[in-house]
């Protein structure tokens, strides 16, 4: 099946903010999103569960799969936001109509705990959502940063091929390990969101895709965790390239525990790759964050040095 692209944002579209995780902790920062979108020429509806607390999630599943179904079911929405993530996702993929979201394609936002959500979709509805910015994180204290702003509007609102990543700036660099470039279609997002979905009939294909990966406030135990799942079910094996961004706050927390660092904890899987690996990427839980499509296609090109998405995200 070919894969379904939603149409491009355009000046007083309807966009529709959920929270299919946990719910922001200050609810102040949902109206302060909802001026900001407001301020940028869009009309917005929010989820109207949006607000209710389940322990740590923002509501019942059922509530939580409601608001998703409302905004792809509404035909005026043309986009949905996530206003963050945290927890909750991995518990609603099940219950998805995924009939109803492949034949009403909308543009989907979010990161974090949104990966599972993503990945999900893009499994069984074949529809390409988007690795970006997030309402009641990202968007509700202004000024925006202005790296973030700038790659969501032009993702968002153009059909145009997205091109070379450009980076936050002159200082930032990336790293590259590897000379033989690679090309396919970017999958993952957050790696403990995405191992979630490991054997299960909602993760992807993962032939001749480019793998990116990022995560946040997870000791290094744990990333070598996941780092073994993926080995062990033969991941690493399949994909043509690796695309690793920003791991904050990964290292342990206590002094006193014997713990290897993060690097040393990737070491031991990165040194046997055989396919090239990218570090550094901008994207993950850090204020210039990069917004992009999965499921398109990207060149990893080693031996220029940049990475080059190679088509449109939106029709």
């Amino acid at each position: 099946m070919e894969l379904i692209k939603a149409k491009r944002l355009k000046k007083g579209d309807l966009i529709g903010f959920i929270s299919p995780a946990s719910s922001p902790n200050d609810l102040t920062r949902v109206e302060k999103g909802v001026k900001y979108f407001e301020s940028m020429g869009y009309r917005v509806e929010v989820g109207k569960n949006v607000g209710k607390y389940y322990g740590y999630l923002a509501g019942t599943d059922e509530e939580r799969v409601g608001d998703l179904h409302y905004m792809f079911g509404k035909k005026e929405v043309r986009a949905i936001i996530c206003l963050r993530g945290g927890y909750g996702t991995p518990r609603i993929v099940r219950f998805l109509d995924y009939k109803l979201i492949r034949e009403n394609p909308k543009i989907l936002v979010g990161y974090s705990d949104i990966t599972t959500l993503q990945t999900a979709i893009l499994s069984r509805a074949k529809l390409v959502t988007f690795a970006g910015p997030m309402v009641a994180v990202d968007f509700w204290d202004t000024p925006v940063n202005p790296y973030t702003e700038e790659y969501f509007w032009r993702v968002l609102t153009s059909n145009k091929k997205i091109g070379k990543v450009k980076l936050p700036n002159d200082d930032y660099k990336m790293e590259f390990h590897g000379t033989k470039n690679a090309e396919g279609r970017i999958v993952g997002g957050n790696l403990t969101h995405f191992a979630v979905l490991l054997g299960s009939k909602y993760f992807p294909k993962m032939k001749n895709n480019i793998l990116l990966l990022e995560d946040v406030d997870e000791s290094p135990y744990r990333i070598d965790r996941y780092f073994t799942e993926l080995f062990n079910c033969g991941v690493f094996k399949e994909v043509k390239g690796l695309i690793l961004g920003q791991f904050t706050d990964c290292e342990e927390k206590d002094p006193e525990k014997r713990t290897l660092n993060l690097a040393e904890a990737m070491h031991d899987y990165l040194k046997v790759l055989k396919i090239p690996v990218i570090k550094n990427f901008p994207h993950g839980h850090v204020k210039e964050n990069i917004t992009f499509p999965f499921g398109t296609e990207v060149k990893m090109n080693m031996k220029k040095g940049f990475v080059e998405f190679m088509e449109n995200g939106v029709e």
